[in-house]
């Protein structure tokens, strides 16, 4: 894809964590750019005040005219955006140059040296790490991210062309896309069934993207995949070792294949984010970065807005809101919990993403819904599915084993959770249980005076 001729860019979907990063990055490039959402949101808040147009509306009327003439713009759509869309389906019929966001990520990484960051849990974080320690440590890398950074208030770390960290997606088989330098890969636990079919064909999919990889891949210890591994006191190539906990900051060793530093500290929570920290450790290691130097940029790392956040931390009173939406994550957060306040009840929020994920993995989300204390379930976040008959919040909730457990509305949320005797309460989920965090945030604190 040549953008030597082109001048405006139109993004269908711009709200989107990915497709919006994008925005920034090209909108930083000098290229014209607009788009359309289905909502009005923080990110599209962000984008307006960047200068950015965005439209709530689908119809084509709305759409500035430079952004109409196919011979000097392209359009940039996401796999979320229905196939009938009066945008999108202008765009087609006119003959448009159309691309979705994995292509046009995927033409960035070919002209980079590129850090690929892939697995079905941990992407997010580790490629946040991975582009603070870079960014900290002098190398000149743009980093596209799949969360809102806290150090950077964006998702997007804008360096230099030469040099990119990105998140490689595995949903819609995406990170086939891209041309990764050096990756590593995290995880391949069974996801996205509405995509690949099977937990085998996904895991295949993984091989291809490895063998993708030009220069280096580290893999977690115990994968069935050829590389560097990585783990907690595993005996891998980049091995954690002596892990504690002071005041909520994690502290440890790394054994590399080369040398040994000593009292890293990571102000984040849960085993899961230590190892989400040495893949990240060892890229940019391996890549020629010094560990002093990686220790240093991990001691002001600030974390990933929704990845274990905590809007409340008092003696009496701990909010925390998470992102996790499979069986695998919760189990982190509840661990991570458990870690940090083992004497505690917990309360878990917890509004499923998907139909098919609710149903592909009832009986996972079951078992791990079941490690707090209470449960409040909301209803399942749609996103880009119809609803499955029979699978509803109810028959997950039907499943789990626990006393105090209880279906809610959204609308009744704060009002309920107000009333809970809990001291340590997380919020989880990918759908829009996120827009709640602040209003319950306020009403705790305020019970709290």
């Amino acid at each position: 894809m040549n953008l030597k001729n082109i001048h405006n860019i139109y993004f269908i979907g711009i709200g989107g964590i990915g497709m919006s990063a994008l925005a920034r990055y090209f909108h930083a490039s000098k290229f014209n750019v607009a788009g359309y959402d289905r909502v009005n949101s923080p990110i599209t808040h962000g984008l307006s005040q960047l200068g950015i147009p965005i439209f709530f509306d689908e119809h084509v009327e709305v759409i500035p005219n430079e952004f109409l003439n196919e011979e000097n713009s392209i359009v940039i759509y996401t796999p979320a955006v229905s196939i009938d869309h009066k945008q999108l389906t202008h765009f087609r019929n006119s003959n448009f140059n159309l691309f979705k966001r994995a292509e046009i990520l995927g033409e960035i990484t070919k002209n980079t040296f590129c850090f690929a960051v892939a697995g079905t849990h941990g992407k997010t974080t580790t490629s946040t790490i991975l582009g603070h320690i870079l960014k900290e440590t002098g190398v000149n890398a743009t980093s596209f991210l799949g969360g809102i950074s806290e150090n950077y208030n964006s998702n997007l770390i804008l360096g230099g062309d030469e040099i990119s960290v990105v998140e490689a997606d595995e949903f819609d088989r995406s990170f086939l896309q891209l041309s990764p330098n050096m990756a590593c890969i995290t995880s391949m636990d069974a996801d996205h069934l509405d995509i690949y079919g099977a937990s085998d064909v996904l895991e295949r999919s993984f091989n291809d993207f490895a063998a993708k990889v030009s220069d280096t891949l580290f893999v977690k210890k115990g994968l069935p995949l050829p590389g560097i591994t990585y783990g907690i006191e595993e005996g891998a190539d980049y091995d954690v070792q002596n892990i504690s906990i002071k005041n909520g900051t994690y502290i440890f060793d790394v054994k590399t294949p080369s040398e040994i530093i000593k009292n890293i500290e990571l102000n984040l929570s849960g085993r899961h984010n230590v190892l989400n920290t040495v893949v990240a450790l060892a890229m940019a290691n391996h890549y020629g970065v010094t560990l002093p130097a990686i220790a240093k940029a991990l001691k002001t790392f600030k974390g990933i807005k929704r990845r274990f956040n905590f809007k409340i931390k008092t003696d009496s009173l701990v909010l925390i809101d998470d992102y996790a939406h499979h069986p695998t994550e919760i189990n982190a957060v509840a661990e991570a919990v458990r870690e940090l306040y083992p004497t505690r009840k917990v309360l878990a929020i917890f509004q499923p993403h998907l139909f098919s994920r609710t149903q592909d993995f009832i009986d996972d989300f079951a078992h791990s819904l079941a490690k707090f204390d209470e449960l409040m379930l909301l209803d399942i976040y749609p996103a880009r599915e119809a609803p499955i008959e029979g699978v509803t919040s109810g028959w997950l909730l039907s499943k789990v084993n626990l006393t105090n457990k209880k279906l809610i509305k959204k609308a009744d949320l704060i009002n309920e959770v107000s009333k809970s005797k809990t001291t340590v309460i997380v919020m989880i989920g990918a759908g829009d249980i996120g827009e709640l965090v602040g209003p319950l945030t306020k009403k705790m604190l305020e019970k709290a005076q």
